[in-house]
């Protein structure tokens, strides 16, 4: 993939330079932690651009590492569901070469830079893979979600008949913190019912996918770079079919990813977590009224079987 098709020029807010983070955050009203990180940097004089100096370590956008989780697809029920590693999953062998369907199934916002109404511009990546050729992908839409709340989708198509290669596939995904008024009323095209059918594939390379990926890449940039608008999150996943321990593997189900402090990825442990079929929830076992604090993104995989 070309570097042109990503946004290694565009950092989310926990990979940018403390001088041009605290900017950011006074852009969009945050100017106790744009105060806090000035502060910081000031007192300390080692930082050369190599530390982190964030002086707090409690808002959930400021982290860039993520927490990678699966569920299985399960029978109705009321139990509770536990969740797993994606690295700790048999793969199916079945959907090697297969089509699948991409669906968003949850978006939470922990915590935006900002607080309040956000609106998420979410770009959502794949390559589709053919014996003809590959195609990039990339997808974009927009939500509106209430601080401490998840978005109101389920099942939001995202790529229909993706086509999977003998290696697996490969997900990125990039937010974007959406402030700018003019930006705000000239995304709503992205919640026309024509995006909201998801990005519909063949079975043969379509010389239309290639202008559009590049026309929903240019727009993401040209979003993510404008002023009051603030990228969040930024993951790559890649699920194949082998037995390597350190991977994650492909299957039909849900996949989670949480953006988590680093340091917590070592104590992070998916089986104090579980879903709740009564109320689509994921909470903590030990309490059911606990949530995940953290900004999360859900989306699933099924086989798609269509022309």
């Amino acid at each position: 993939m070309a570097t042109t098709t990503w946004f290694e020029d565009l950092p989310v807010i926990g990979k940018m330079q403390p001088g041009k983070a605290a900017a950011k955050l006074r852009e969009v009203g945050e100017h106790d932690a744009a105060d806090a990180l000035e502060g910081g940097l000031a007192k300390s004089e080692v930082f050369r651009g190599l530390a982190r100096p964030w002086p707090f370590q409690d808002k959930p956008w400021q982290h860039t590492a993520h927490a990678f989780g699966y569920l299985a697809p399960v029978p109705p029920g009321s139990s509770a569901q536990p969740i797993q590693h994606a690295g700790n999953i048999a793969p199916d062998a079945f959907l090697k070469k297969a089509r699948i369907k991409i669906t968003l199934d949850g978006l939470r916002v922990a915590a935006y830079p900002g607080g309040g109404m956000h609106r998420v511009l979410f770009d959502f990546y794949a390559q589709n893979q053919m014996g003809s050729g590959v195609e990039n992908l990339h997808f974009n839409a927009t939500y509106r979600v209430q601080e401490g709340e998840r978005a109101a989708i389920i099942g939001y198509p995202i790529f229909v008949g993706l086509n999977v290669g003998s290696d697996g596939v490969a997900f990125k995904c990039f937010t974007v913190n959406v402030q700018n008024d003019q930006d705000e009323a000239f995304l709503g095209f992205l919640e026309s019912d024509v995006f909201k059918s998801g990005l519909k594939l063949a079975q043969v390379v379509q010389p239309a996918i290639a202008p559009l990926s590049e026309i929903a890449v240019g727009l993401t940039k040209s979003i993510a770079a404008r002023n009051r608008n603030v990228p969040v999150q930024d993951f790559y996943m890649g699920l194949d079919f082998s037995a390597i321990a350190m991977r994650a593997r492909l299957a039909e189900g849900s996949y989670i990813a949480v953006q988590v402090p680093e340091k917590l990825q070592t104590v992070w442990n998916w089986s104090d977590w579980v879903y709740s079929p009564a109320n689509g929830q994921v909470v903590n076992k030990a309490d059911a009224t606990q949530m995940i604090p953290y900004n999360y993104i859900v989306f699933s995989v099924s086989r798609y079987d269509g022309d």
